[in-house]
C-alpha cells in the first residue's frame, strides 16, 4: 500500500508517545515500541475513509484530515490490544501481539509462566490506554477550526462509548446459557465494529469538508450498514479462513462461543446439535472441517454471506444520497467472497 499524509501522522504520533515514554523508564518505551508494532499489516482503510471523505466533499483541511486519520487508526489499535486481553489472544496478524510480546519477554525473564501470562495482559491494558489517549489527543490538536475540532470530539466520544458497549455485549452474549437472538447479534456486531470503523472515519472526513448535519447523519447510518457487512464477513473468516494468510484463527469464535450472526442461525438448524457439540473447547483441524461442513450443510455460511451482502447494498446507496460515489469504497473494502479465498489480510 501507497503511504499516505495519515500514515506520516501515525509514525510521528508513535515516536512522540515513544520519546515522552523513554525519558521516563526503559521498559514504559517498550510499551510504545509495542503498540508500534501492533499498528502494522492492517489494510488502514479507516485513515483512507477519512482522508476520501474530505477530498470528495470538496475539503481543504489535509493536514488535518491526515491528523484525524492517524488518531482513528490509532483508536483501532487501541480496541485491538483490549480485545486481544478480553478473548485471551496472544497472537494477531500471524506474530505476538502486545500481550504475547511481553509475556515471552516475562518468560524469558524466568518470570512464572501464570506471572508471565498477568504481565502480558497488564502490558496490554496499559498499551491500549496509552493509545486511545494519545488519539483523542490528536484531535484536540489536529489544527481544523475550534468549532470543527469540537464536532470531532463529539464523534470520537460516541464511538467510544457504542463500541464500549458492543465489546461488553459480546462477552455477555458469549457467557449466556442458550443463543442470543438474531437482533441481539446484529446489535452487537453493529457496536462492536461500525461506530469506529466505518461511522466515525466518513462522519469525520465530512465535519473536516464542513457538511451540514443530514449529510452527517447520513454517511453515519452508511458506515453502520458498512459496518455490519464487515463484521459479517469477519465472522466467516474466524470459522473459513485460512489463519496463514488472514493472520485471524479459525478456532477462536468457536472455543469463545461467540454469539455472531453465523451461530445465531446456525442454532435454528437441524445440524445445531451437533455444531454445539465442538463449541467451547479447543479444536483440532478434524474438528474444524467438521463444524465447518455442518455450518455450510446448514446453510448458515450462505446466510451470513446473503446478509453481508444486503447491509452493503444498502450501505452504497445511501453513500450515492450524501453525495458521495459508491466506488469510493471499492478499493477499500474487499467484497464478501474475496476475503473468503484467504488472498486478503484481517483487519
Amino acid at each position: 500500500m501507497t503511504r499516505t499524509s495519515a500514515d506520516e501522522a501515525l509514525d510521528r504520533l508513535l515516536e512522540s508517545g515513544r520519546e515522552r515514554a523513554a525519558a521516563i523508564d526503559a521498559h514504559h518505551a517498550r510499551l510504545w515500541e509495542a503498540l508500534t508494532v501492533a499498528t502494522h499489516g492492517g489494510k488502514r482503510f479507516r485513515p483512507a475513509l477519512v482522508l476520501a471523505t474530505h477530498d470528495a466533499l470538496g475539503g481543504t483541511l489535509a493536514e488535518a484530515a491526515a491528523e484525524v486519520g492517524a488518531a482513528v487508526e490509532l483508536l483501532h489499535t487501541a480496541f485491538v490490544v483490549h480485545d486481544d486481553v478480553i478473548d485471551g489472544d496472544h497472537v494477531r496478524r500471524g506474530r505476538p501481539n502486545v500481550s504475547g510480546t511481553f509475556r515471552a519477554e516475562g518468560l524469558a525473564g524466568d518470570m512464572a509462566a501464570e506471572d508471565a501470562v498477568h504481565y502480558g495482559s497488564t502490558a496490554a491494558v496499559l498499551a491500549g490506554d496509552l493509545a486511545l489517549a494519545a488519539a483523542v489527543r490528536a484531535v484536540a490538536t489536529c489544527g481544523a477550526p475550534a468549532t470543527e475540532v469540537h464536532r470531532l470530539l463529539d464523534l470520537f466520544d460516541a464511538a467510544l462509548h457504542t463500541t464500549a458497549a458492543g465489546e461488553l455485549a459480546d462477552v455477555r452474549l458469549s457467557l449466556l446459557a442458550g443463543p442470543a437472538t438474531l437482533a441481539e447479534s446484529l446489535v452487537m456486531e453493529q457496536q462492536k465494529t461500525s461506530a469506529y470503523s466505518f461511522s466515525l472515519p466518513l462522519q469525520a472526513g465530512a465535519v473536516l469538508a464542513g457538511a451540514d448535519a443530514r449529510r452527517v447523519d447520513l454517511l453515519g447510518e452508511a458506515g453502520r450498514l458498512l459496518g455490519i457487512s464487515f463484521q459479517l464477513v469477519d465472522d466467516l473468516i474466524g470459522v473459513f479462513g485460512d489463519p496463514s494468510r488472514t493472520g485471524k484463527s479459525a478456532t477462536n469464535d468457536l472455543r469463545t462461543r461467540k454469539q455472531t450472526p453465523l451461530l445465531v442461525h446456525a442454532a435454528t438448524t437441524a445440524e445445531w446439535a451437533q455444531v454445539g457439540a465442538h463449541l467451547g473447547r479447543d479444536l483440532d483441524d478434524d474438528d474444524l472441517q467438521e463444524v465447518r461442513r455442518l455450518l455450510t450443510a446448514s446453510g448458515s455460511r450462505a446466510f451470513v454471506e446473503g446478509l453481508a451482502d444486503r447491509h452493503l447494498a444498502e450501505a452504497r446507496g445511501l453513500l450515492a444520497e450524501a453525495g458521495l460515489e459508491p466506488a469510493l469504497v471499492d478499493g477499500l473494502l474487499p467484497a464478501p467472497a474475496l476475503l473468503l479465498t484467504g488472498t486478503e489480510v484481517a483487519a
